[in-house]
């Protein structure tokens, strides 16, 4: 070996291209292996890329997406058992009762119209067969322009003129001829043209309020009812009961207590009360469904209970015109109006012999001049008050 020559070489200036290896650091297999062809093992799921994390914006938009798809699958529900129900009502209606009706022309929204609303019961209260009566009659008048809703209270006893059957009560019209004549003597003596009738069956009013989880009603005065209300099917148990009660201030009933309410035909406490003070507490019965109704609990339910809530009903309403009614009802006022007379015997019968009073009445019901309440103190008389 020569003095000057060295058993190394000297690389001066960094690594020579080719011919010096990078350092084990700096070489990497090719990605999924070890440049070999073998592929590094990972694990169970190692072979997997890293979940990229949702955006806040696109978990709002999904949550948005599911809750749209929710509220449309319950809306059809909803409508679906709504609508089973209105057919199985319109199909309960008597054929020859559509034709008494008024055709009205335009739709709710945007045109007045009469609702007359017959409550029937089929047997007494010791469940004795009856025939069908009238037990309450009452008119529901819409003004769209006015956002008005009235409620008009008929009195049973009130002594009237019934087309083709001379004079009589009015309740005896749907005795006499059924819903047809009921619906003439009504317009007749009104002067409204009754555009749609709902005939309310008793038998089954408890089913539609228990099924909308009872109504809650501030009754005024306290009340203790008369044996005639006895819930028993025996007489000597009758004789024996000592009525219902029912407490002044806010009461929350079930089907068969708010039955009972509407029923009452005589107040142990107060014996001046009438079958007018009656008509007023049906009213607070129909205004408290009528609320229950379209409240947000009740929408909720309604594809589980839709065609119960018309169970109780025989009526020509169809599906859209319940759902206009029930918008007029949500953006408008309400009146509650009865119509009187004056007490008399015709016949060894009381009945109340109609005076100038009603039409007065009337003329608050249609708008043509503003609310007034009843004289004080005289219980026959008719009138209106606001809500």
């Amino acid at each position: 070996m020569a003095g000057d020559e060295k058993p190394y070489r000297v690389y001066r200036g960094g690594r020579v291209r080719g011919k010096v290896p990078a350092p084990a650091k700096e070489r990497r297999p090719p990605r999924g292996g070890d440049g070999r062809g073998r592929r590094d093992y990972k694990g169970p799921g190692g072979g997997r890329g890293r979940r990229r994390r949702w955006s806040r914006r696109r978990t709002i938009l999904v949550a948005l997406l599911v809750l749209v798809v929710v509220v449309a699958i319950w809306a059809v529900a909803s409508y679906l058992s709504f609508s089973g129900g209105v057919s199985d009502a319109n199909k309960r209606l008597d054929a020859g009762a559509r034709a008494a009706l008024t055709t009205q022309s335009g739709l709710m929204l945007s045109h007045p119209s009469t609702i007359l609303l017959l409550g029937t019961d089929h047997s007494n209260v010791v469940g004795r067969t009856t025939d069908q009566h009238s037990d309450s009659i009452l008119v529901v008048h819409t003004n769209p322009s006015r956002h008005s809703v009235v409620f008009l209270s008929i009195p049973r006893d009130l002594y009237v003129p019934i087309p083709g059957a001379g004079s009589n009560r009015i309740n005896a019209a749907f005795q006499q001829g059924g819903i047809p004549l009921a619906v003439r003597t009504v317009a007749q003596f009104t002067g409204l043209a009754i555009d749609h009738v709902a005939v309310v069956d008793f038998g089954s009013f408890e089913d539609l309020i228990d099924a909308i989880g009872g109504v809650t009603v501030d009754n005024p005065k306290p009340i203790l009812s008369n044996r005639f209300d006895c819930p028993y099917p025996t007489q000597a148990r009758c004789e024996q009961w000592q009525g219902w009660r029912f407490a002044k201030g806010t009461l929350h009933l079930n089907g068969h207590e708010a039955l009972i309410y509407s029923r009452v035909r005589e107040n142990r406490l107060d014996p001046s009360e009438t079958d007018i003070t009656r008509g007023e507490r049906q009213q607070r019965v129909l205004q408290a469904i009528a609320s229950k109704l379209t409240s947000p609990g009740t929408l909720v339910k309604l594809p589980w209970i839709g065609g119960r809530l018309l169970k109780p009903l025989s009526t020509d309403l169809s599906t859209g015109q319940f759902l206009q009614l029930g918008w007029l009802k949500l953006r408008g006022h309400t009146l509650h109006c009865r119509l009187g007379g004056t007490p008399e015997d015709i016949g060894g019968a009381l009945v109340l012999q109609p005076d100038e009073r009603n039409r007065e009445v009337m003329a608050m019901v249609t708008g043509q001049s503003a609310p007034q309440p009843p004289p004080p103190h005289q219980p026959y008389e008719a009138g209106c008050t606001g809500s």
